[in-house]
């Protein structure tokens, strides 16, 4: 569960700040704190700050604009130039997250302001999360109107689209500036009608003291709508702001060129000896999967060694192959059967023999079909055909039989033919 350190600023530098620490729910962490800016510092240990400022200098309004995240900001200075007093580069615009009506919340402060809060915080050895208008710690309440009375400010909202910020006004005042209250409505006679589709109940925070300084108008206001329910704030306005802000509302002016710089150092401090263990068990399965790729790279080698040798026995002169399975893919495609028994295999075996046993019998050629494998064999002389002929039976796997038997030149050209026993 997250906790935050939540900090009032006043609208004079000089003015004592206002804190209180609060989770993610709402729930209080701390007893409210009144000082200057800098003992507040002390509380915020592992908590996010965010820092609430005055309303009254920042504008809070909402568009409809079919566009988000940067483009949106972009549009924005285009969007509400005209409403705004100021030169649009002077200002800072900051957006919130779109509303079920369609409507997007738009926060606009002057980037001036924006540069004094933060030196005045920088000055404190504060860093704000968030920075966050003071009037969005009035909870937005569907079908619900809204006041908060601090500070001889009025916090008002309708529960929808509308949030404003009056100074100097009584809770009447307010309520007929929203269209809550006819325009011509008088409190102390009663008379006057809410305006068309206005919720008719009013939820009221404020401290014991203006609750009696305003029971005339409590009592006026609920002749005119359904209800009027006050919620008096023992502890001050603070607690009432920051249990709402904690839980996410409101719109943070921390955004594009003020945006906080994160070191994310930091962040992975407390991770540091994890870390480290892990990139140790990394380099040591790294180092344990290299030793066996190199093992396996000899014992390859090896028997790249071994195939050749046993190759080159059974035809002489082939050349040397690096890609044994190739060899023997090859072999099989030109026998014409790739799940050919392994007869021919065990065939070449026994010929290998045989031509150990007489070096100087040569293989010309090689032909496998339908379970039986032709040599084309030359030798000096008949006996070592006959020789060739026996080794190759001398397993009593197979049989072998010398079908022609021809003189080309000073050597005898024979063809021998070998078949597996019995067949």
């Amino acid at each position: 569960m997250s906790e935050y350190l939540v900090i009032r600023l006043g609208e004079d530098p000089n003015q004592l700040a206002q804190w209180i620490a609060v989770d993610s729910t709402g729930a209080r962490r701390s007893q409210p704190g009144t000082g200057m800016l800098g003992e507040a510092r002390d509380d915020i240990g592992d908590r996010e700050v965010i820092v609430l400022v005055p309303s009254a200098e920042v504008l809070t309004t909402s568009v409809d604009i079919p566009v988000k995240g940067a483009r949106l900001l972009a549009a924005l200075p285009y969007a509400l130039e005209e409403y705004l007093a100021e030169d649009v580069e002077t200002l800072h615009f900051a957006a919130g997250t779109k509303r079920s009506s369609g409507q997007t919340p738009v926060s606009v402060v002057s980037r001036q302001r924006m540069d004094d809060w933060l030196n005045q915080l920088a000055a404190a050895g504060i860093e704000a999360d968030s920075i966050i208008a003071d009037s969005y710690g009035l909870a937005r309440i569907p079908g619900t109107i809204s006041m908060l009375l601090a500070d001889d400010h009025v916090f008002i909202n309708d529960g929808g689209d509308i949030e404003l910020v009056m100074h100097g006004v009584s809770p009447g005042d307010a309520l007929a500036a929203i269209g809550a209250l006819d325009d011509g409505t008088d409190l102390e006679d009663g008379e006057g009608s809410p305006g068309v589709g206005m919720p008719r109940h009013v939820l009221v925070y404020c401290e014991p003291g203006d609750d009696e300084r305003y029971q005339h108008d409590w009592i006026a206001i609920r002749h005119e709508l359904d209800s009027v329910d006050v919620k008096l704030l023992r502890d001050g306005v603070m607690p009432r702001l920051a249990v709402t802000v904690a839980t996410g509302a409101g719109i943070n002016l921390r955004q594009n060129n003020y945006a906080p710089k994160r070191e994310y150092s930091g962040l992975f401090r407390p991770w540091k000896y994890a870390a480290m263990l892990l990139v140790a068990f990394a380099l040591v399965g790294l180092g344990t999967k290299a030793a066996d790729l190199y093992l396996l790279s000899q014992q390859e080698a090896e028997l790249r060694l071994v195939f050749n040798a046993e190759y080159q026995q059974m035809l002489p002169g082939a050349p040397e192959t690096d890609d044994p399975a190739a060899v023997i893919d090859s072999l099989r495609r030109r026998i014409g059967n790739i799940d050919t028994p392994p007869f021919f295999l065990q065939s070449m075996e026994q010929l290998s023999r045989a031509i150990q046993q007489n070096r100087n019998a040569q293989i010309q050629a090689i032909s496998f079909r339908a379970g039986v494998v032709d040599l084309r064999v030359t030798a000096p002389d008949v006996a070592t055909l006959d020789g060739v002929q026996r080794a190759i039976a001398q397993s009593g796997q197979f049989q072998a039989a010398i079908q022609s038997t021809d003189q080309d030149g000073e050597k005898v050209s024979s063809r021998i033919q070998i078949q597996v026993s019995g067949s």
